[in-house]
């Protein structure tokens, strides 16, 4: 993001909604919503120490630790008592509060990532991983509560993948809101190695399976370990250029044609593409639908989806006038496909709807079979989804025509275009997303969330009842 690439990338998108027939959407009459961003990079010399009961553990960055600080500072220092936190949730829907009435405030919380475990549909999900078993979650309600700094420690079972993964998230340039924008950051957000984490609860006497085991209880209350963390971490802070891409193609009721239905894709090209073909297709269909479509290539997804929040944030349509978000990740050139995944539209009163289309272009779905790592809450439509909107992404399955099953293709450099590439299954998704689409264009009723989803109350808060 911030770069010359990047500002190509969504100059040519507009450009290509343009020539559809789409009209721009975004600030001022434009095609672009702009979409203020901090880069935080905390640079190699950034330490961190634990000092307790006369001793003191160093920790060395990349590692032993990474992380940000979320203060946009170019140099923070850190001095803080620690309290180890168990999961760090509050879930009252689940009578869990790792907090009870323990004030945090100023304090570094030890924690795990992941949630309870579970084999019951109506606590936590069950074996599913929910947005409190995020990283990202805990972050935010630590800092709701005020505590100064988080540090997750990392082991490959609750994590749901090794270190190498975190280092290579937060090893890089953070991407943040300004400060300014109503979000409390804290000084520090990061994560220790399970070795490293180890060393550190050691100095409490203690070990990390001892603490796993004991955040398993209902009964958790947070622990004081009786040690300090100290901490100078010094970052490139800069301000960073992008740009949401919004076309609006109206609809033709007009009692209905400022409601929307949203297409929208993550800052991959072939979600962009599948985008650019479904504004296409749309703005050639005569008669017009009767909701208006709102087509979005989103940015910055992969550093958090930013794009994402901050159009959920700051919505160019009402979300109580948005009817459902269809978005598209990428979609792998290997061909025609008998299964989609549709991760999250079970959850939405359209479920009826999305099998029918299914079954219309001769697909079948498949069900997310790795629900314990969280994908729903990992892209773009999360984020539409928090802000009440009916949200799910379209994907290609695994049971791919003339290939082995469970084939997977993701950013490596073999990204590099090939003749042998096959985009049928491309031509699959934007059809299947066109139908849905057009479906839901056409109600006469706004669609919601189900009964008891956690979604619903920011749903029925935006009007739609």
């Amino acid at each position: 993001m911030g770069s010359r690439g990047g500002q190509l990338a969504t100059r040519y998108i507009a450009a290509q909604l343009a020539l559809t027939g789409a009209r721009p959407a975004g600030d001022h009459g434009t095609y672009f919503q702009k979409v203020p961003l901090i880069g935080v990079q905390t640079q190699p010399n950034g330490t961190l120490s634990a000092s307790g009961n006369g001793n003191s553990v160093p920790f060395r960055y990349l590692e032993d630790f990474v992380g940000v600080s979320q203060t946009q500072q170019s140099n923070v220092s850190l001095d803080g008592e620690v309290l180890f936190a168990g999961y760090g949730i509050s879930a009252p829907e689940f009578g869990w509060d790792d907090y009870k009435d323990v004030d945090v405030a100023g304090k570094v919380l030890v924690l795990f990532t992941n949630e309870p475990p579970s084999n019951d549909p109506n606590f936590f999900a069950g074996a599913a991983l929910t947005y409190y078993g995020r990283w990202t979650y805990k972050c935010e309600e630590a800092a709701r509560r005020g505590a100064k700094a988080v540090l997750i420690l990392h082991t490959a079972p609750t994590a749901g993948y090794g270190f190498e993964v975190v280092r290579s998230l937060f090893g890089k340039e953070d991407l943040q809101f300004p400060s300014g924008s109503g979000q409390r950051g804290l000084a520090f957000a990061g994560w220790l190695t399970q070795e490293a984490g180890q060393r550190l609860v050691a100095m409490a006497g203690m070990g990390v399976d001892e603490l796993l085991a004991a955040s398993e209880s209902r009964d958790f209350r947070p622990i004081p370990l009786g040690i300090r963390l100290l901490a100078k971490i010094p970052a490139l802070v800069r301000t960073v250029e992008s740009d949401n891409v919004a076309a609006m193609v109206p609809g033709s009721d007009p009692a209905l044609k400022d409601q929307v239905v949203i297409f929208s894709a993550v800052d991959n090209a072939s979600g962009c593409a599948v985008l650019l073909e479904l504004a296409r297709a749309w703005s050639n269909l005569n008669p017009k639908p009767r909701r208006s479509a709102l087509f979005l290539a989103l940015t910055a997804e992969e550093a958090g989806l930013r794009g994402s929040n901050y159009y959920a944030h700051h919505p160019l349509t009402p979300t109580g006038k948005t009817a459902v978000d269809i978005n598209f990740d990428g979609v792998p050139p290997f061909g025609r496909t008998q299964d989609v995944l549709l991760t999250g539209a079970e959850r939405t009163t359209l479920w009826p709807l999305v099998q029918r289309a299914v079954r219309q272009v001769q697909l079948e779905i498949t069900p997310d079979s790795h629900s314990e790592q969280g994908h729903y809450y990992r892209s773009s439509h999360f984020s539409m989804a928090q802000a009440g909107i009916p949200a799910f992404t379209i994907q290609l399955g695994t049971q791919l025509e003339g290939k082995p099953a469970g084939i997977q293709h993701d950013h490596p450099p073999s990204d590099d275009y090939s003749e042998s590439w096959n985009m049928a299954g491309m031509e699959q998704v934007v059809q299947l997303g066109l139908r849905i689409g057009l479906d839901v264009a056409n109600q006469d009723k706004l669609p919601s969330w189900r009964e008891g989803d956690e979604f619903l109350p920011a749903r029925q808060a935006s009007g739609v009842k």
